[in-house]
């Protein structure tokens, strides 16, 4: 199991020290409101298919996001750990000068 130290320097890197680090803060934000799918990421952020396919992993593959079934069209969620630690996001993110909360 990871710990949160272990996360919070993990959330850092993805979010902070990475090209695409505000993409996935935005990606974030907006599954903090409600379940998306990849397509609707792709029209939210004004990405192509491909870029937020790879957001997508970097962010499951790291324990950020999750989805109930793998099948087209499924709906990402926060992870629960992730959700525990959203207190540590919001620093990072406020620390970063993002607005986008």
């Amino acid at each position: 199991m990871i710990t949160p130290q272990h996360f919070r320097h993990l959330m850092w890197h993805i979010f902070a020290a990475t090209k695409g680090g505000q993409k996935r803060i935005m990606m974030v934000v907006l599954l903090r409101k409600r379940p998306f799918n990849a397509h609707q990421l792709c029209k939210e952020l004004g990405v192509d298919y491909r870029t937020i396919l790879h957001h997508i992993k970097v962010l499951v593959d790291n324990q950020f996001i999750t989805c109930e079934e793998k099948r087209y069209g499924e709906l990402y969620f926060l992870t629960e750990f992730f959700e525990s630690q959203i207190a540590e996001f919001d620093d990072i993110v406020n620390k970063l000068g993002n607005n986008n909360k």
